[in-house]
């Protein structure tokens, strides 16, 4: 049995409440979307596999705005959805 942190657990993060998540921006590099445009047709697969299962789509992904690096140091708004574990194994 190997010990190896898979990438997807690398980019679990975890709310103060301690409950995980993932950022839809980090889960796409990790499957190799080079631009995240091209990803976000997976997210919505995502929820409606969330919807067709009977799960509450509200409960698995959330669409927020986080602040992302930017050249020379600044940062930028930009939107992402955090996501559960369970919502990430709805993108099919």
């Amino acid at each position: 049995m190997s010990n190896e942190i898979t990438p997807f657990e690398q980019t679990r993060r975890t709310n103060p409440a301690g409950n995980e998540f993932w950022s839809s921006r980090d889960f796409a590099k990790v499957l190799g979307y080079a631009d995240y445009r091209n990803f976000q047709s997976v997210i919505e697969s995502a929820r409606t596999a969330c919807f067709n299962s009977g799960q509450r789509v509200e409960d698995h992904f959330v669409d927020i705005t986080d602040m992302i690096g930017i050249g020379k140091g600044g940062v930028a708004p930009t939107s992402i959805v955090r996501t559960t574990r369970i919502g990430m194994s709805l993108r099919g």
